[in-house]
């Protein structure tokens, strides 16, 4: 009969890249407190990376050793197993389009849960608490022009808005002009209708 250990690394053995272990999902296989312990020695061990309270992750094996797994990866795992919205970061959103080439020092998620940090391996990923504008149409191109707009801020959004509104389809200029602005600030809010009013 395998021990837990050996059924917990038989699991993420068969799990994708960057798939968050933690005992609330491997509760099938023992108590809490049995889990907890194994996970841990696991990460000991080093067949589990520890990547924040409770949770873990298997490292990858490459032919150059071992490397922590994707960032983005575990952030949809971890998205996904809280029931949280999480989006890349403004400035990430603003590089993605091209507005800027500053890449942000360490990757920043915006969630709808509460802001942390995972540690992978020497890389910090910060997950910061968003209002709910910022979250609008995750996961989309629209969104992530207006995640870029909330980068440029009071001064520039509108600047911004409209180089954005040049190189957007129509249906993503509808996608955006249908978020709801009753929560964002004013400027944000005149940043977008100019942006509908290019659709």
């Amino acid at each position: 009969m395998k021990s837990l250990p050996h059924k917990i690394v038989a699991m993420a053995a068969q799990m994708p890249e960057g798939s968050i272990l933690s005992a609330d999902i491997l509760f099938s296989l023992g108590s809490r407190n049995a889990v907890d312990q194994a996970l841990s020695r696991l990460a000991k061990s080093g067949a589990l990376m520890r990547v924040g309270r409770g949770l873990y992750v298997k490292p990858i094996q490459t032919r150059f050793g071992e490397r922590a797994p994707d960032p983005h990866k575990v952030v949809t795992s971890l998205a996904s197993q809280a029931g949280e919205t999480m989006v890349i970061g403004e400035a990430a959103a603003a590089n993605a389009l091209g507005l800027t080439t500053q890449v942000p020092m360490r990757p920043v998620y915006l969630s709808s849960g509460v802001s942390r940090r995972l540690q992978l391996g020497r890389q910090v990923v910060e997950i910061r608490h968003a209002p709910r504008w910022k979250l609008a149409l995750a996961n989309r191109e629209a969104g992530t022009a207006l995640r870029a707009m909330a980068w440029a801020g009071a001064e520039r959004a509108q600047t911004v808005a409209s180089q954005l509104s040049q190189r957007m389809s129509p249906s993503q200029l509808a996608e955006l002009s249908s978020v709801s602005t009753r929560y964002m600030p004013a400027w944000m809010s005149r940043a977008l209708r100019q942006m509908s009013a290019h659709g």
